[in-house]
């Protein structure tokens, strides 16, 4: 109904925490508009020994056991769906992927159509595939029937970090590159513009109905 409260989820991936921190900071820019937010990890699936080697690694899936797990419930509650992923060889991580992968049930029924639909990332290096991974997620929601709202270059907030297909950040080769305020802003504008599209969207919806 009009002026009923928008539900965004903000899906992510995440080994060291870069994408965490832009997933936060995407949550907060939603909030930001009044809606309603649900954080949510995807479950670490890298065997033990490849996470062991990696104390950052180790720390980082540690310290975020609190945030739940994403499920299916997640996404059919949701308005708007924004994915994080930091970029595999210019694609999504498979951690997001198998996920991604478990959703033909609610494809099949259409319960992922008509939605709003973004995303994020992050590389080690300044060329290093982010404009080719958010695309290769984006193939998953033109299958969903799904809307993307991208941020573009609306108001000019990621002409240094990111790119108008979804903010993220560059890392440095060896990931010593924190996330910096260029990078917060651009993520939280993302999750402002996504959560304010989608509530545009479910009102149009709503008045249609009536």
């Amino acid at each position: 109904m009009p002026g009923s409260i928008t539900n965004v989820a903000v899906v992510y991936y995440s080994a060291t925490g870069t994408i965490f921190r832009l997933a936060d900071e995407v949550r907060a820019g939603a909030a930001d508009t009044g809606a309603d937010v649900r954080m949510r990890r995807v479950e670490e699936t890298a065997p033990l020994p490849a996470v062991t080697r990696n104390p950052t690694w180790v720390d980082h899936v540690s310290s975020t056991q609190h945030i739940p797990v994403a499920t299916h419930d997640d996404l059919l509650w949701a308005d708007a769906i924004l994915f994080g992923t930091p970029a595999r060889f210019g694609n999504v991580a498979a951690q997001l992927k198998a996920f991604i992968d478990t959703l033909a049930g609610l494809w099949h029924q259409d319960l992922l159509a008509d939605k709003v639909y973004s995303a994020f990332t992050s590389t080690a290096s300044l060329h290093g595939g982010q404009e080719s991974t958010l695309l290769a997620l984006y193939n998953s929601v033109y299958h969903f029937g799904g809307i993307i709202v991208p941020p573009g270059y609306k108001n000019h907030v990621i002409d240094g970090p990111g790119n108008p297909y979804g903010s993220g950040h560059v890392t440095g080769e060896d990931g010593s590159v924190a996330v910096g305020e260029e990078s917060l802003t651009a993520a939280r504008s993302q999750g402002r513009r996504v959560a304010d599209m989608a509530a545009a969207l479910k009102a149009g919806f709503a008045v249609k109905v009536a």
